[in-house]
């Protein structure tokens, strides 16, 4: 699967206006138990059509912070989501935004000289030398973490700084900021895995359960490898979305 890259403001208007209801939710202006404001009154506050106003309200339902009920309305349970977290993806834009709403905690950082296996993955020789950094990704929501990731930076790039404590940027947007270059396509891959002991022990879920793994490859104007990035969820903390967009005409 390859994702196009997108203007800035390319997120959709839905899922800005899910952000700003959580947000809402959770400062008390719509309280636990009470009732949010109709769809009608939500498309006049935000100026923004009753399809809007559905999707957003669907993905707090999704996140366990609302229910629906016909004839009564979108009732507050929950100030924080208590479901997995849902990633949604329609471009590059979200991978930031993601990188915005969860937090990576660096749990350590070396340079590498990969062996033969890995520098197939990596599509390099044998011998060079790459950062690996890898830690753990959390929300707000969740005291233990969404997933453990391994991260790949490319030999040209292996002096990144600031790659330290719990971050709340994406390492690919570092990598451009440091060194000027520019990630135009992301090459991802998703497989359905079982939990490991190593794997299930630092992430606190039991060994053997169900996992998705989730590998992304960060290529430059050049078509180049800039990182190669391996994340792995708990299948019961993570949702994976991604939105299309007819880009064609029905004949009349």
């Amino acid at each position: 699967m390859t994702v196009k890259i997108e203007a800035p403001g390319g997120r959709p208007r839905y899922l800005q206006l899910a952000t700003t209801l959580v947000n809402e939710i959770r400062t008390g202006r719509y309280p636990v138990g009470g009732l949010l404001p109709t769809e009608f009154e939500l498309c006049d506050q935000f100026g923004v059509s009753r399809f809007t106003v559905r999707e957003a309200v669907k993905q707090l339902v999704q996140m366990g912070m609302v229910s629906r009920q016909p004839g009564v309305g979108s009732r507050v349970l929950s100030q924080a989501p208590v479901t997995q977290y849902t990633q949604t993806m329609s471009g590059i834009t979200d991978l930031r935004q993601y990188a915005y709403e969860t937090s990576l905690e660096i749990e350590g950082q070396a340079l590498l000289e990969v062996g033969a296996e890995l520098a197939d993955t990596l599509d390099a020789s044998p011998g060079e030398t790459w950062l690996h950094v890898w830690g753990l990704r959390y929300t707000d929501a969740h005291d233990t973490p969404i997933c453990l990731t391994d991260a790949y930076i490319a030999p040209a790039f292996r002096a990144a700084s600031g790659i330290s404590g719990r971050m709340t940027r994406a390492l690919y947007a570092l990598l451009e900021e440091q060194f000027e270059v520019q990630i135009k396509t992301v090459h991802q891959d998703i497989r359905a895995v079982v939990l490991d002991d190593n794997a299930a022990r630092r992430l606190g879920a039991e060994p053997g359960s169900a996992g998705l793994r989730l590998e992304r490859r960060y290529m430059d104007a050049r078509d180049a490898l800039v990182e190669f990035a391996i994340s792995l969820h708990p299948a019961d903390r993570f949702t994976y979305r991604e939105s299309f967009r007819r880009d064609w005409q029905v004949p009349a």
